[in-house]
């Protein structure tokens, strides 16, 4: 578990100042994943999103460590190039500290189409660690839906209305797709458990091979919640089962937050305004859909947990 004395004494890597919104889980993710990293050197790419824009607007950055921005769709492939080419120097001699490399995206940038390059990163075995922090959209340009946007939401592009009553597909289960790689680590987390997250940063960078986290990673804007709200939201969504915390290490599954008593998913979609149709008179039966799906895929998570299955 991480230790909260030994992370008061690491320095912030990323500094105060940017540009994301009050609320923002990004930022939050970001910060804690380089305290996670401690005094170890970190190289960190990050793909064109919310969490770029904000932090690097010319000529400043709020980033510490060594930051490489890449376009939308190659974050992992530009992060790999530069782990290659660490391995080539050190090999040679040219550099003899131990660096870690990190690269983020959102999920528009690694659900979809940054997809291929994460995919080819984590084939090939670099010493990474990707970190998706997901809003469920593309949210720095539009709030348009993604393969990470789920059941019922409201966006741009998957409006609620008169016809249709938000996306009216499932999200893509990234995560399980990642853990089907055969690599050693793969986690799910989210944004109002630090210690959670950081254990988990912890434990993927110690890793001498490919890791991957998915943060489910509020967003005020796009979800439209109050900003303070965004701690409790996301631990409503671990108490509900939507997003429920847990790793494949090695290929065997564990459950890391098992909440005491499951709630309705409700609570979780309540407080959000790209939910509120659904709770509108005629609507019900795509609530009772979504509860069901949950139920189904943590009943399922959980019987991998408890035989010790494995992803590969």
């Amino acid at each position: 578990m991480a230790n909260l004395k030994e992370l008061s004494k690491v320095p912030e890597g990323l500094t105060g100042g940017h540009r994301l919104c009050s609320g923002c889980g990004a930022g939050i993710i970001a910060r804690q994943t380089l305290l996670a990293a401690g005094n170890t050197p970190v190289v960190v790419t990050s793909a064109t999103g919310c969490l770029e824009v904000s932090t690097t607007v010319f000529p400043y950055s709020s980033w510490k460590p060594s930051f490489f921005h890449s376009a939308f769709e190659n974050s992992a492939a530009t992060c790999s190039g530069i782990e290659t080419a660490y391995r080539a120097l050190k090999k040679q001699g040219k550099i003899t500290e131990d660096i870690r490399f990190i690269a983020f995206g959102g999920d528009g940038g690694t659900y979809d189409i940054g997809l291929q390059s994460l995919s080819g990163a984590m084939e090939r075995g670099h010493r990474m660690l990707y970190v998706c922090y997901n809003n469920e959209a593309y949210m720095n340009t539009g709030i348009q839906r993604s393969g990470a946007t789920p059941r019922g939401a409201h966006t741009t592009t998957a409006p609620a209305g008169k016809t249709h009553q938000g996306k009216e597909q499932t999200r893509k289960d990234l995560t399980e797709i990642m853990a089907a790689h055969g690599i050693p680590y793969v986690a799910q987390a989210y944004v109002g458990n630090w210690n959670d997250y950081v254990t988990k940063v912890q434990k993927a960078l110690a890793i001498d091979g490919p890791s991957f986290i998915n943060v489910l990673t509020p967003c005020r804007l796009g979800w439209m919640y109050k900003p303070e709200d965004t701690m409790s939201l996301n631990r409503l969504a671990v108490e509900t089962c939507i997003w429920p915390s847990y790793e494949v290490e090695n290929g065997v599954y564990k459950i890391n937050v098992k909440p005491k008593e499951k709630k309705p998913v409700a609570e979780f979609l309540k407080p959000q305004g790209r939910f509120s149709h659904l709770f509108k008179p005629g609507n019900e039966h795509i609530l009772e859909q979504i509860q069901k799906e949950v139920d189904a895929k943590w009943e399922n998570l959980q019987k991998k947990a408890d035989l010790g299955c494995k992803a590969f």
